[in-house]
C-alpha cells in the first residue's frame, strides 16, 4: 500500500519531534500552532495548510522537503 503525502508528513514530523527530545507541546510553542492541531497533524486526521507546514519546518529547523522525505 502506498504512503499519502498526510501520513508522510505526519509520520516525519512525529520523528523529527522526537529527535529533539520534544514534546507535543514544545513544538506546538516553537511554532506557534495548538497543540491539538500537532496531535492531529500528527496523526494524518487533518489537511495541513501550505503556512502551517512552514510553521513545522521552521520550528523544526529544517527544510519544508525534509518533511516529505521517505
Amino acid at each position: 500500500m502506498s504512503v499519502t503525502a498526510r501520513e508522510l508528513l505526519a509520520r516525519r514530523v512525529r520523528e523529527l519531534r522526537r529527535e529533539k527530545g520534544w514534546s507535543q507541546e514544545d513544538l506546538a510553542v516553537a511554532s506557534n500552532l495548538h497543540r491539538t492541531y500537532i496531535g492531529t497533524v500528527e496523526r494524518a486526521e487533518q489537511s495541513i495548510t501550505v503556512d502551517s507546514i512552514e510553521k513545522l519546518a521552521t520550528a523544526l529547523d529544517v527544510p519544508v522537503a525534509k518533511l516529505f522525505e521517505l
